[in-house]
């Protein structure tokens, strides 16, 4: 096996460098994984664009990835050298406070195996998965499920969670605001889970098109009088469900406007460091809004979106609209800047 690798490294803001490193070494209780393909994702956009602050460069960034077990620690007895897997970017400690209540997605020690970010990531040739991964959330691809959709796994994972917070019935009216890669998954979600109409408001025509591809019921531009185009399609009362998946305080405040009296309103975008929204506060007093923040995955919803990736209920490759080495992930990173990518796979 090669003593160093390719992988591209964060810097400082603006800047990714492509550079040889030492390939990870692995402790007995960890995996060393080949990476076949990884994602780009929304995050490492921002992080390329203003830093992170669990990034301490430089840092291999990325963590949507699939690939092959190339080393196995001496105390891993549940996967083999050759094995196709795919992982979760963290897992929990399942002994501070929050996981202890049911909340290990909120775990006080996530910070300290985050793929990606406070330990190096999956935009290299290959990836050290610590110990809490490998025994929490790491699984081998089921058969016939590419690398490219079982990279998928990890976002997924993210908006079923999401998912369970809005609590889709058969008879909603959904709103999702925001059709980039989450809010497309978030589409095909609610109607595995049987709501009755979903809408999704977006400035973009090519992302509506797909969302309209994936199962969205009504598309429209939220720029274009948003709460009257969704009243229409519901007696005028407003969503039964809004999910924000855009990440900004305005579209924020357009949930609350969107959503009818006793709705749910699911905040699933995260927004700049120190942003702020006004909400109307009569809107949730008085109308009973529940108001839902979400962040995260856990363990559950990782095996979650795994079945529901490889039973094909979800469909993740049409996400992929381009596909490049990656040694053009800058390339990549100023497409989806640009709006013009959805998801970019990139092959070492």
């Amino acid at each position: 096996m090669k003593s160093s690798m390719m992988a591209a490294r964060f810097h400082e803001p603006h800047v990714l460098r492509i550079e040889q490193v030492e390939v990870p070494e692995i402790t007995e209780d960890e995996l060393l994984v080949r990476n076949r393909v990884v994602l780009t994702c929304g995050t490492d956009l921002k992080m390329y664009l203003r830093g992170h602050r669990l990034v301490t460069p430089p840092q291999i960034i990325g963590h949507e990835f699939a690939g092959t077990v190339e080393q196995v620690g001496a105390r891993v007895r549940a996967f083999r050298k050759g094995m196709s897997i795919v992982a979760a970017n963290s897992a929990p400690c399942m002994s501070c406070h929050y996981c202890r209540i049911g909340k290990p997605n909120l775990c006080d020690h996530l910070d300290e195996v985050l793929v990606g970010f406070s330990s190096p990531g999956a935009y290299a040739e290959y990836v050290r998965l610590p110990r809490r991964i490998v025994e929490q959330n790491t699984y081998e691809i089921p058969k016939g499920l590419s690398f490219e959709e079982a990279a998928f796994v990890e976002p997924f994972a993210c908006v079923v969670h999401g998912g369970e917070a809005a609590s889709v019935n058969p008879s909603d009216l959904v709103l999702v605001i925001g059709a980039g890669p989450i809010g497309l998954l978030h589409v095909q979600l609610a109607k595995v889970r049987g709501a009755r109409i979903v809408a999704v408001a977006d400035t973009n025509p090519e992302r509506l098109r797909m969302a309209a591809k994936l199962g969205a019921d009504q598309t429209f531009d939220p720029t274009k009088d948003p709460v009257h185009q969704i009243r229409a399609l519901s007696e005028n009362r407003g969503a039964d469900v809004t999910i924000e998946a855009a990440g900004r305080p305005e579209t924020w405040e357009l949930a609350v406007r969107c959503t009818r009296k006793g709705g749910t309103v699911v905040l699933f975008g995260g927004c700049p460091a120190g942003s702020t929204a006004s909400i109307d506060t009569g809107a949730v007093h008085y109308g009973e809004l529940t108001l839902k923040g979400v962040f995260h995955h856990t363990p559950r919803d990782v095996h979650s979106a795994l079945e529901l990736i490889s039973s094909r209920q979800v469909r993740v490759e049409p996400l992929i609209t381009h596909r490049m080495r990656l040694s053009q992930v800058e390339t990549a990173l100023h497409l989806m800047q640009d709006g013009k990518a959805i998801k970019v796979a990139l092959t070492p």
